[in-house]
């Protein structure tokens, strides 16, 4: 079993993997009232339009909450950290933590994207993960 699996993009959601594949975190924001939303859907929880757009996000956000995951039968190499960011545009985004101990992860940590690739097999893809924010020099 593979260690991390490729995504199957299709119809609904293949513009969100080009983005991915651009190294860009696409979100949707409707056409109608603006309102962004995650993860995509065909129709405006609020305004109830059809219309929408895809927008880059900035990618910087905080850890709402992580868990350490772990396969139930297969050791891990390292551990999974999953976590629910907040995205600093106020969407909230499912991904992974990377270039961070289990010991130091926590709510409110200040964390931005970056793009890993990984390899299946034959098939090499791209997927959006978090690390920890790097903070600028002098700041």
């Amino acid at each position: 079993m593979p260690a991390v699996l490729p995504p199957a993009p299709g119809p609904a959601d293949q513009w969100f993997w080009d983005g991915v594949n651009n190294e860009q975190l696409l979100i949707q924001r409707c056409a109608q009232c603006g309102k962004l939303r995650h993860p995509p859907a065909p129709m405006c929880g609020d305004c109830h339009s059809l219309e929408w757009n895809a927008e880059p996000v900035s990618g910087r956000g905080t850890v709402y909450t992580w868990i350490v995951s772990h396969h139930p039968t297969e050791p891990d190499d390292s551990p999974r950290i999953v976590a629910l960011i907040e995205l600093e545009e106020g969407v909230r985004f499912v991904s992974n933590l990377t270039d961070v101990d289990p010991d130091h992860v926590a709510n409110d940590m200040a964390v931005e994207l970056c793009f890993a690739t990984f390899e299946n097999g034959d098939e090499t893809f791209v997927l959006p993960q978090f690390r920890p924010a790097t903070v600028a020099a002098g700041s």
